[in-house]
């Protein structure tokens, strides 16, 4: 499963999903115009979408409740959630880290845009979150750095999860 927890990027899921056949590429003209189903964050109400995003903090959650129901009905599968870093300073993120951790989810991967930037201003004016890797590792993640822009690096790395069994995995992408 995919969640796209950071919301702003929904022009990318649409596309995607208009790829994919979820509905016409012809919507994608309306986005973000008054009266269109694709508004500036994901929306469950567009084919394709299971979950809307709006108030930062729900993608991890959501996806650590998907990942354990899958790990107890013994599916095999993964879900991937993606996030910017300035949706850490919600607390129900590193709630969802900590519940990851302790019901060993292994089944589920996090990828962070670590852009330094939020909607407010630059990610350290509004609240700092480093060492942000050493803090994951803390909450007993496997963190893998990489060059966000580096799409073979990042291919590369989603290929080897889950990272470690039993322990959730984070890909912290830097980006600019």
């Amino acid at each position: 499963r995919f969640i796209l927890s950071k919301g702003h990027a929904a022009a990318g899921l649409y596309a995607a999903l208009a790829l994919r056949g979820f509905f016409q590429m012809d919507w994608l003209e309306r986005f973000c115009q008054e009266g269109s189903l694709l508004l500036g964050h994901a929306s469950h109400h567009v084919p394709g979408v299971e979950l809307s995003t709006g108030s930062l903090g729900h993608g991890l959650p959501v996806g650590c409740g998907m990942a354990l129901a899958d790990k107890r009905e013994k599916k095999l599968s993964r879900v991937f959630v993606i996030l910017s870093d300035g949706e850490f300073g919600e607390g129900s993120n590193w709630e969802a880290a900590l519940f990851a951790a302790q019901h060993k989810l292994d089944n589920i991967v996090a990828v962070i845009d670590a852009n330094r930037f939020q909607g407010f201003g630059r990610v350290d004016d509004v609240l700092k979150l480093e060492p942000f890797a050493e803090k994951w590792r803390a909450f007993r993640w496997v963190v893998r750095e990489v060059d966000g822009h580096d799409h073979q690096a990042l291919e590369t790395l989603l290929r080897q999860v889950p990272f470690e069994n039993d322990h959730p995995s984070l890909v912290l992408a830097h980006t600019i």
